[in-house]
């Protein structure tokens, strides 16, 4: 197995309403067939999918899917642009958890849930520079 992810996808109860949430953060859809909305990342892809099919697709109840104990993390390239996207995503609809704050590694962090559930974290990391793209990694992009 290469070590990169190509899609994640996220089970889903209202895919429209989803969707729409990631619109309003700025997000273009890309075209697909019915029944699932993509959009195309730096690297890789994010869909959305109806939870009750992904339960299907995956062979279990739909019950034992949840949010889980996860992260989707978004590094940001100011400190300033943490409290800025929580404010987007919550006048997009979504749940602020944690307001922007600093970290004991010298970062400076937030969350928020999509309308979903699905728990995003918004980061700034001094140390691991973004590249031209947001591209990151974590030892950084250089000077």
């Amino acid at each position: 197995m290469e070590q990169r992810v190509s899609l994640i996808t996220l089970g889903c109860r209202d895919v429209a309403a989803a969707s729409a949430f990631y619109g309003a953060l700025g997000w273009t859809r890309v075209e697909t067939p019915e029944g699932i909305v993509v959009f195309d990342l730096v690297g890789q892809a994010l869909g959305l999918y109806p939870l009750d099919d992904l339960a299907r697709d995956m062979g279990v109840p739909v019950d034992r899917l949840g949010t889980g104990a996860a992260t989707y993390a978004h590094n940001v390239r100011d400190k300033a642009d943490v409290a800025a996207l929580l404010d987007r995503a919550r006048a997009a609809g979504g749940t602020v958890l944690r307001e922007a704050h600093d970290v004991f590694w010298g970062g400076h962090i937030g969350y928020f849930a999509d309308p979903e559930g699905h728990v995003w974290e918004i980061a700034h990391n001094p140390f691991s520079r973004l590249g031209p793209n947001g591209e990151f990694r974590w030892e950084g992009y250089g000077a």
